[in-house]
């Protein structure tokens, strides 16, 4: 499959943001499976085959496809000092239209975490997301006892917004999630979750 190639490349004090290439596969496949008891309380249930060859071949396809199409925009950090693969941030479900909305999900190997890298990579997206793609607003979602990710959150100026009941399944189960969003040229002030 070819797709006309639209490069999309980020770059942040330390950061590059740039989709996934096939030859990221060892990589990644080491950093997830370095990171399974950091990521897994976390994340929906992986697959049997989620660390397959096979597997990431279909998520680089479905990145090109995506950002091609403009309804999402998947990326890796790497980190430019020495090329490492970090983790991961995708601003998905594009809504074009009076919406102008995306929603933003993210991960990091456990290594990386806790320097400010995801802060960065966040940074990086919402720049790109409000002056390049033009959305007006971008939403994220996260377990309410997942406090690092609240805080990467509330300190990138995302405002809690309430409570989604049932909202994903993690690790096989229906579980509530906090709201957050970020708007371009948002006045309202600090909030957080009561």
């Amino acid at each position: 499959m070819f797709l006309s190639r639209r490069r999309v490349r980020i770059d942040t004090e330390r950061l590059t943001l740039r989709a996934p290439q096939h030859g990221d596969f060892r990589p990644w496949a080491s950093l997830r499976q370095a990171s399974v008891d950091f990521l897994t309380p976390w994340e929906p249930t992986w697959s049997v085959g989620h660390l397959s060859r096979k597997s990431f071949t279909n998520r680089v396809y479905w990145a090109q496809r995506s950002i091609h199409n403009d309804t999402a925009l998947p990326l890796f950090l790497i980190r430019r000092s020495d090329d490492t693969l970090l983790g991961a941030i995708t601003l998905d479900n594009i809504r074009r239209g009076p919406a102008q909305a995306g929603t933003l999900g993210y991960w990091i190997g456990a290594a990386h975490a806790r320097q400010g890298f995801m802060a960065e990579a966040i940074a990086g997206i919402v720049h790109h997301a409000f002056h390049v793609m033009e959305l007006s607003r971008i939403e994220a979602a996260c377990l309410e006892e997942n406090a690092a990710s609240r805080g990467v959150l509330e300190r990138s100026g995302f405002k809690y917004e309430g409570v989604a009941q049932s909202y994903l399944q993690i690790a096989g189960r229906w579980r509530n999630h906090v709201l957050y969003a970020n708007l371009r040229g948002d006045r309202r002030g600090r909030t957080t979750a009561g």
